[in-house]
């Protein structure tokens, strides 16, 4: 193994605010603690909430790294105390609450994973933070069942490919919206079986159309705002409506009698604060349930572009765009 230094090159925010604000840094290589493995990076994925956090908007829960970054990919190169899972020289993905931006990160061994047989390490760096956001949402808090239909928005972003997937490879009928021709497209390659794009036309009225009037028995929502109203109706009776972000902002005007009369669930939840042996139940359910469509090449991680390390601010400005289809990866 080649010897471990002392420090490391991390990309800081210098302050709340734009791109510009992510610099690379040099840093101390972190030391991993009990239970925990330490991975000389090959990639990182980027996700909408690491730009919230250069904004000031998200901070990493307590004890985490202030580092951004919250899936990674590599091998491992110590381990902490207790940490007997992973081999030293062993190719890993895993989800950190932080760190992610950098040559060298810390994870728990129980949310660390083996990198996938057949892909590379930039697409296992593309896997953590979206696989584990899309299996907690939509098959443990929506309970999606093969036969149902789902209709995901943002159809063309890291969650909406990795949604779109792995609806499909689990039996559902597949709806999603994105804002250009291009993007329905590539929504219909994935697996979608409509692509509704939402500048032109109404998802509830072909989420009602494609369902034979009975609208659609679940919607996993990262927009908010007025799609809240509009899910309500777009939703089947007893259909359930899981929210993971607000990119059109929290606060909604919204017909709740919908919600008594259709006996709709409308719930919703956040990752990153959430405790190591609660990801560790994700992770092991990953590894049964979806790490074999992984290996088979069922489905994948849709990489739309990689920067170096260095460019993260580029990348940034990339996921502000909207202009991507996929997922982004930074690489060391």
């Amino acid at each position: 193994m080649t010897p471990i230094p002392e420090t490391m090159t991390a990309i800081g925010i210098a302050a709340p605010g734009g791109p510009e604000v992510l610099r690379p840094e040099t840093r101390p290589v972190p030391r991993p603690g009990p239970g925990q493995i330490l991975v000389a990076l090959a990639a990182a994925g980027v996700n909408r909430p690491d730009v919230l956090q250069r904004q000031g908007g998200y901070n990493p829960p307590p004890g985490a790294s202030d580092i951004p970054g919250l899936e990674i990919a590599g091998t491992v190169v110590a381990r902490g105390e207790g940490a007997e899972r992973f081999a030293l020289g062993e190719q890993v993905c895993g989800l950190v609450a932080g760190g992610g931006y950098a040559q060298y990160a810390v994870v728990h061994e129980s949310n660390a994973l083996p990198a996938p047989h057949g892909l590379s390490l930039i697409e296992a760096g593309a896997i953590p933070e979206t696989f584990f956001t899309v299996w907690t949402n939509i098959f443990q808090r929506g309970r999606l069942e093969a036969g149902e239909s789902f209709l995901v928005h943002g159809g063309s972003s890291g969650i909406g490919t990795t949604a779109i997937q792995l609806a499909k490879a689990f039996g559902a009928t597949v709806l999603a919206t994105a804002g250009s021709a291009d993007k329905c497209e590539a929504c219909r390659a994935l697996g979608a079986d409509h692509a509704i794009n939402y500048r032109s036309e109404d998802f509830v009225a072909v989420a009602k159309a494609a369902t034979e009037g009975r609208g659609v028995n679940l919607i996993l929502d990262m927009v908010g705002g007025d799609y809240i109203d509009r899910n309500y109706e777009a939703a089947a009776d007893q259909g359930r409506i899981v929210q993971i972000a607000f990119l059109n902002g929290p606060k909604a005007t919204a017909n709740f009698s919908r919600l008594m009369l259709k006996r709709l669930t409308h719930t919703g939840s956040t990752l990153r604060p959430r405790t190591v042996a609660e990801k560790a139940v994700i992770a092991a359910e990953l590894q049964e349930k979806v790490w074999p469509l992984l290996e088979a090449g069922r489905c994948k991680p849709l990489i739309h572009a990689t920067f170096p390390l260095a460019q993260a601010a580029e990348a940034h400005r990339l996921m502000e765009s909207s202009a991507h289809i996929g997922k982004i990866v930074l690489t060391v």
